[in-house]
């Protein structure tokens, strides 16, 4: 029989956090929110539990970094009070953030869509809790939380958790306070709050969609399909424990895709295609709310894969059960090209392309990228074709779930587990070369056989076009493409990037057919824009500058400025771009293009 043990104390690399001494068990967060300053002004009451005895300082709280110029709170002390292993004590901690907070991005009214009032969003993964709360900033300590704010009258509040009312602030009539709660423990990394003019529409008994008003209805439209995707999901996995599993759509400089904050999935503009075709984003927050959420990877060192992994394998399940197997296989294929991106970009024997990397003296930040995602996917597909196939595995990862369940976990705690469901197949697990897909840099060792139906189309047009001669040219119609979908369409465009640059002449003629300029997708566009200015095409330049800087998402706009800084012809007007609109962009988006574009300060 299996059980789990009791967490041992761990070191993690990425916090400044002590984790032998106590343990947060709860938050009381109130919050003033400032726009004149940028800063949240308020206090925090941390619930901790001791687990050591006569244990009397708290330096393991953090807030913030060395290197960003904050304070540790390493002065608070209690010399007077005789603490035994298991006492909760409650330390009240009064403070401000400061207005370079990195978990926090202030937004003037130019900056949104609306124009007429400010905006904050917080982004806390990985490490950057620790910028807006006093906190144990490791994922390894989950707790939960309840929060109060003040904000102005006009705007809207909401945060992480279930909203539990509000009221007219009584110590300013111009002010209201929205209040909150989060029952379910919970890391830090995934308290969020957002402050807007912001509306919402009902997309489903448990789920409503939030943003400015100019793209409510819009969101609503993209994201209908949430309550049969949440449905799904439970089949899949089991319960959905958060009660509400709301959408806000972010103003543009938000940095990823989306973000899976329990009870509030914060999602990029960029989505919003119209045609439904990015449902796989929502697909893949909405697995977050079992596969990182409710079991998470202990420390971000190795095992940030267990949750990314898990959740993109969960996310192509979804996709089997709403549309087919056969879709499941084509976005394995995509995702396989992303590894490779990934792998070529940091280099082979980068120990970053490893699915358990060492992340002692790197910035979690930098470390980001689609290994964890793909590489971890990767090997939950070969172990799938090992062990029985799909129905099987799920099995599997549904009862890895409710075992680990509002705790945490290590890979050799998911190993162990495994070899344990699996003790009648040992001799199979026996021979995974365990090694090299952990511990070894580059590919993954196996590259898994998907069915490549959907696949075959868009590689027979890439290979007419990487092939063709001039003469060749007039032989291309509007019909090439009409008969691809959306994601067929994307692949296409992802394929001729794995190629040689293809011939200017070549280009000209594709958008002359196609007229790709036009298309709103993000994910075809961003993919377009790069192959013209990789052709050298100059028309191109101001399209792609302007993509890289109208929206902040980091997976078009690094790639996007990096293409215009390779055509030489163009590299100063790149880093030029990026120095006029670094303010709009957040923090560790401008963080990477400096270092992207080889920009000194």
């Amino acid at each position: 029989m299996f059980s789990v043990s009791t967490m041992t104390p761990v070191s993690d690399p990425s916090s400044f956090s002590s984790l032998s001494k106590c343990a947060t068990k709860h938050l009381n967060l109130i919050y003033h929110v400032d726009f004149d300053r940028h800063v949240l002004k308020g206090k925090v009451a941390l619930t901790v539990e001791v687990l050591e005895d006569k244990f009397s300082s708290l330096v393991q709280f953090s807030f913030g970094s060395s290197k960003l110029s904050f304070c540790l709170l390493d002065l608070i002390t209690t010399p007077h009070i005789h603490t035994y292993v298991g006492q909760h004590v409650i330390v009240e901690i009064e403070y401000e953030t400061s207005p370079s907070a990195t978990a926090l991005q202030w937004l003037t009214p130019t900056q949104t869509a609306g124009k007429k009032h400010p905006y904050l969003f917080s982004q806390c993964q990985a490490t950057h809790c620790r910028t807006m709360i006093p906190c144990q900033d490791s994922p390894s300590v989950k707790h939960t939380y309840y929060a109060q704010v003040s904000v102005p009258r006009e705007l809207v509040a909401l945060m992480s958790a279930l909203h539990d009312g509000q009221e007219p602030d009584p110590s300013d009539s111009s002010r209201v306070i929205y209040r909150f709660r989060q029952p379910v423990p919970m890391p830090s990394y995934l308290i969020a709050i957002v402050v807007g003019a912001l509306e919402s529409r009902e997309i489903g008994p448990r789920s409503r969609v939030w943003s400015e008003k100019e793209y409510v209805d819009e969101a609503a439209f993209e994201f209908s399909e949430t309550e049969s995707m949440l449905k799904t999901a439970e089949s899949l996995a089991g319960p959905y424990v958060w009660g509400q599993y709301d959408v806000l759509v972010l103003p543009p400089s938000f940095p990823y895709g989306g973000m899976e904050n329990p009870c509030l999935t914060f999602v990029t503009p960029t989505v919003l295609a119209g045609d439904r075709s990015l449902a796989g984003v929502i697909a893949h927050e909405i697995s977050h709310s079992w596969t990182g959420n409710l079991v998470t990877n202990r420390t971000w060192e190795g095992i940030f894969w267990l949750n990314e992994g898990h959740t993109v394998y969960i996310e192509r399940m979804i996709a089997r059960c709403m549309a087919s197997e056969q879709l499941r296989q084509f976005k394995g294929i995509g995702g396989w090209k992303e590894l490779q991106e990934s792998v070529k970009q940091f280099g082979a024997n980068n120990v970053l392309t490893n699915l358990v990397p060492n992340l002692h003296e790197v910035d979690t930040d930098e470390a980001f990228s689609s290994v964890p995602y793909e590489k971890g996917f990767a090997l939950l597909y070969h172990l799938e074709e090992l062990l029985g196939g799909p129905e099987v595995f799920m099995g599997f990862v549904k009862s890895y779930i409710q075992l680990f369940a509002y705790g945490t976990v290590t890979t050799e705690e998911w190993k162990n587990y495994l070899f344990t469901y699996f003790k009648d197949k040992m001799d199979i697990l026996n021979k995974v070369d365990w090694n090299a897909w952990m511990h070894t840099p580059g590919m993954a060792p196996v590259k898994p056989q998907y069915d490549t139906t959907m696949a075959d189309a868009c590689t027979a047009l890439c290979q007419r076009w990487v092939k063709a001669k001039e003469e060749d040219l007039a032989s291309f119609t509007e019909a090439d493409v009409k008969k691809l979908n959306s994601p067929q369409l994307i692949e296409f465009m992802a394929l001729l990037l794995q190629e040689e640059p293809l011939p200017l002449s070549h280009v000209k003629k594709m958008q002359e057919v196609y007229q790709l300029n036009s298309v709103k997708n993000a994910e075809v566009r961003f993919r377009w824009l790069r192959i013209c200015v990789k052709a050298h095409w100059e028309e191109a330049v101001p399209l792609a500058l302007k993509m890289a800087t109208e929206q902040g998402r980091m997976k078009f706009t690094r790639p996007l400025f990096k293409e215009v800084y390779n055509f030489s012809k163009y590299s100063d007007e790149a880093v030029k771009t990026f120095k006029e609109n670094r303010g709009a962009l957040h923090p560790v988006t401008a963080m990477m293009v400096v270092k992207d574009l080889k920009i000194n300060g």
